[in-house]
This record gives C-alpha cells, sequence and structure tokens, in this order.
C-alpha cells in the first residue's frame, strides 16, 4: 500500500508521530550494583529507536521483592531514578517518546534473588518453570502466598515506582499485568486459590490490579497509565488456561473503559491453542468491540501484518519485539519498504554492546539506493 497505516500520527490520549511502537523486552544489561540503567548502555540503546512512536521499556522492577531476572533494571531507588532520567533525556532530545513498564514476577523468581526467602506470589503453587539467576537457569520452587499486609506493601510499591517514573521523566507507565507474572498470577485460576478478597470470583481476581490501577493514578494522570495483557497465555510461565480465564479478561478490559487510559497493550497467543476449546485464536478481532480507548496489539508482527491490523481497525498502534532489537531504524526501514537485519538470539540476555548497541542502521544514501 502507498500510504502505510502504521506511519500515520496517532492523537488520542497519546501525541505519537507514528503508530509504530517498541515493545517492552528484558535485555538484562543492568550488570551492576543496584542494577541501575546507564547512560552508554540503555540511554543510547534507546535513542537510537527514538524514532519509534512509542518505545516502552523492558520490565522494570518495583521492588526488591520483584525481582526475578538476573540484571534486570529497577524503578524504586534514587540511583535508579537517576539513572533512568540520562534514558528519557536521550529518547526526548531526539524528538520520541517513551513509558516504563512496572514489574513484579511474583512466583517466576527464586530465593537467590531474596536472601533466600520465598518469592511472593498469590498462592504456594510452583509454576514448574525456571528462573533466570545468577548461577543460570533454576527451577522454580512453591512461592509464598501473599498476606494482606504483602498486598498492601505491594500497592505501595508499585504507586512508588509510578512516581518514580514521573521523577525520571517517563512520559508514562505502562502496568505489567501479563505473561505469567503477578497480576495474570492472581487472574488465573490455576494459580490463585485464595479464599479470601483477591481469590474466588473473576471480580475478585481482578480486585489488585485495580488496587495498584487506583493507586498509581494517584501519582501520575490516567492518560499517562497503560496496561499489557496477554488472554490466551497457555502452557507458559507456568499459566494453564480454563474456562473462566478468558471471560476473566474480558471483565477486565470491560472495567478498564471505566478509566480513561493511555492504552491496553494486548498479545497475540504465544503458543497454538486453536485445540482449546475455550481459547481465543484472534485477540485483537476479540477484544477490539470491548474496548473503547487505545488498543496496542503484539506478538510476530511484520510489517505488512501491521498495516493490515489498523488498516482494519482492529488494532491503533502495533507493538514490535525481536524486530526492534536488530533493527534500531525499524521506522526508516519500514517507509523505504526495506529489508530488515536478523536478530541474534545468542545475544538478547548477555551483558556489554554486542547484539544490544551494535546493530547498524541503514544511511540515507543506502536507503535511498536500495529503493532504486
Amino acid at each position: 500500500m502507498s500510504k502505510q497505516p502504521l506511519l500515520e500520527p496517532y492523537h488520542k490520549n497519546l501525541n505519537l508521530k507514528n503508530r509504530v511502537v517498541m515493545a517492552p523486552m528484558t535485555r538484562s544489561r543492568a550488570n551492576n550494583e543496584g542494577n541501575i540503567p546507564t547512560d552508554d548502555l540503555q540511554g543510547l540503546y534507546y535513542e537510537q529507536r527514538a524514532s519509534a512512536g512509542l518505545i516502552i521499556t523492558e520490565g522494570s522492577q518495583v521492588s526488591e521483592r520483584a525481582v526475578g531476572y538476573i540484571n534486570t533494571p529497577g524503578i524504586y531507588s534514587e540511583a535508579q531514578v537517576e539513572g533512568w532520567k540520562k534514558v528519557t533525556k536521550r529518547v526526548h532530545d531526539k524528538g520520541g517518546k517513551i513509558f516504563i513498564q512496572l514489574w513484579h514476577v511474583g512466583r517466576m523468581s527464586h530465593p537467590d534473588f531474596h536472601n533466600g526467602k520465598l518469592p511472593l506470589a498469590p498462592s504456594a503453587i510452583n509454576p514448574n518453570a525456571q528462573s533466570y539467576t545468577p548461577q543460570g537457569f533454576k527451577d522454580t520452587v512453591a512461592p509464598e502466598a501473599m498476606t494482606s499486609e504483602d498486598i498492601k506493601t505491594t500497592i505501595k510499591d508499585f504507586k512508588n515506582a509510578a512516581a518514580n517514573a514521573v521523577k525520571a521523566g517517563f512520559d508514562g507507565v505502562e502496568i505489567h499485568s501479563s505473561n505469567g507474572y503477578l497480576f495474570h498470577q492472581f487472574f488465573n485460576k490455576t494459580s490463585n486459590t485464595r479464599k479470601d478478597k483477591y481469590g474466588g470470583s473473576i471480580e475478585n481476581r481482578a480486585r489488585f490490579f485495580f488496587e495498584v490501577l487506583d493507586a498509581i493514578k494517584q501519582v501520575i494522570p490516567e492518560q499517562k497509565i497503560g496496561a499489557r495483557f496477554n488472554p490466551s497465555l497457555n502452557g507458559v510461565f507456568g499459566i494453564t488456561m480454563d474456562e473462566e480465564t478468558i471471560p476473566t479478561f474480558e471483565y477486565i478490559i470491560k472495567k478498564i473503559n471505566d478509566y480513561d487510559l493511555a492504552y491496553i497493550h494486548l498479545s497475540e497467543p504465544f503458543t497454538d491453542v486453536s485445540n482449546i476449546p475455550y481459547a481465543v485464536t484472534d485477540i485483537a478481532k476479540h477484544f477490539r468491540p470491548l474496548y473503547k480507548g487505545t488498543l496496542i496489539i503484539n506478538s510476530a508482527f511484520d510489517q505488512e501484518k501491521g498495516n493490515k491490523v489498523i488498516a482494519s481497525g482492529e488494532a491503533d498502534l502495533v507493538a514490535f519485539g525481536k524486530p526492534y532489537i536488530s533493527n534500531p531504524d525499524l521506522v526508516e526501514r519500514f517507509e523505504n519498504n526495506l529489508e530488515l537485519a536478523a536478530w541474534d538470539n545468542n545475544t538478547f540476555y548477555t551483558t556489554g554492546t554486542k547484539g544490544y548497541t551494535d546493530y547498524p542502521k541503514l544511511g540515507k544514501n543506502k536507503m535511498s539506493n536500495q529503493n532504486k
């Protein structure tokens, strides 16, 4: 198509120069004491990709208890805030917009991260997965069920992280309520067997998320808050779908209509769920009629599919993950209909610049030559 929907500006709570979103991706480069983002690594990495309409950072833990992966940055300490200030300035100086993803992994962690203490989760149910620890991948353990005080503390942690995000200069925050992490664990009946007001009914299992959302909007406008969900996640990160899974997400997303959020960010299924009778195989198509706000869709989109899903009206913005690892100039490549560079899986979670800030952009001369 001569006019690409992906490259059109977008103005609804967000003022974006295009509809290309850099998806949040863990890259494990905060390998310093305090898990602090730095100017020369994270600053350069995100600056290189500032032509995106919106950048959503890698998941950043809201507290020490929230961590579950090695070398991931946080947003709970003063030093982390100072580090992120350098990142947001570099992106803004290039005319970009950047949200930070607020993260608590829940049971997808390991005692190695918590001085031997068990990870926190809605219920003491082992996800039977693996956590990436300083000693390599280790099997997860049965977590500790959160007390009501733990839940109150975690709500405060998210509120504090959002306030820190404002101090650090972010344009907004995304609540990571997806991919089998803490909020998703509360949503799902196979990981949440609580008998109190946070378990049982769909409304109860969604309660924690909305309490966090209500706390965050006290320190940052609703229009600067996004939330990410993966409704048909199954067999990954310890999550198993059941007959109430999709109705739970339908309830959550309809209820979010009562807010004026920046967006909801949905993922298409990570695995084949076509043989599960109560799964949804086409997430954008299913949830678009239920939500009146801005909808970002993600997972395995390319330029053609991205343009089509926006043209169809099933999504407003498209988030690209792996293509952004190896193509810092993804928008420019889309503009010129150029081939994308391949990514190196071996450097996704390593340290240093290799496979992080060393992917080249195509110069203007090369772009014009390739267009001939």
